[in-house]
């Protein structure tokens, strides 16, 4: 199993640090022919939506990478890209449009609206969640199924095989919400 991790901006080699930790391959997708490698599963990593959509469109990788979630591929997106597969953006502009959501960006104010919890994530168990500058899912549809909520807000979600956190996995020590991800990619 390989796992392609989007390293435009944001904190892709964490990512990759807990792909290490789980004995996954993983590489970055940061060109156009990176896109040529053989590849299972790809995670888009936090940071900032509208200028990640901006350089996937400049270097020519958005269309490319949404064939391949359309098709089925697993993607596991985290805060930013949460709202990259956002079929609604609050606030936003729409880029991969793939999953039965609205986003709501920086729901949760600017850097110092960012702070860490505890919650459940059905399927997964009780884990830590680090919000910064979080986007929140405002609302789903279709087979979308919320996976975890804090204080009465959406902040997981499973279509299919894309999932989506508001918060980031990464910067915790707890690698379940990577491994129910390898889950999916070893299902798919």
């Amino acid at each position: 199993m390989r796992i392609g991790v989007l390293a435009l901006q944001g904190a892709f080699a964490e990512h990759c640090a807990v792909l290490r930790k789980l004995d996954t391959e993983s590489f970055e997708i940061r060109q156009k022919r990176d896109l040529e490698q053989d590849f299972d599963g790809l995670i888009l990593v936090g940071g900032e939506s509208t200028v990640m959509g901006k350089l996937l469109r400049e270097l020519d990788c958005m269309d490319p990478l949404k064939q391949r979630i359309r098709e089925g591929m697993p993607v596991f997106g985290t805060c930013a890209g949460l709202i990259l597969l956002a079929k609604q953006v609050e606030g936003g502009l729409v880029q991969f449009g793939t999953m039965d959501i609205a986003a709501r960006r920086n729901a949760y104010g600017r850097q110092l609206g960012s702070f860490e919890t505890t919650a459940q994530m059905q399927e997964v168990g009780e884990i830590p969640m680090v919000f910064i500058r979080a986007p929140y899912i405002a609302s789903v549809s279709g087979n979308t199924r919320v996976l975890a909520e804090v204080d009465g807000k959406i902040v997981a979600a499973r279509e299919g095989n894309q999932l989506v956190t508001a918060f980031h996995p990464e910067l915790t020590d707890d690698t379940r919400v990577h491994e129910y991800f390898l889950d999916m990619v070893k299902h798919a």
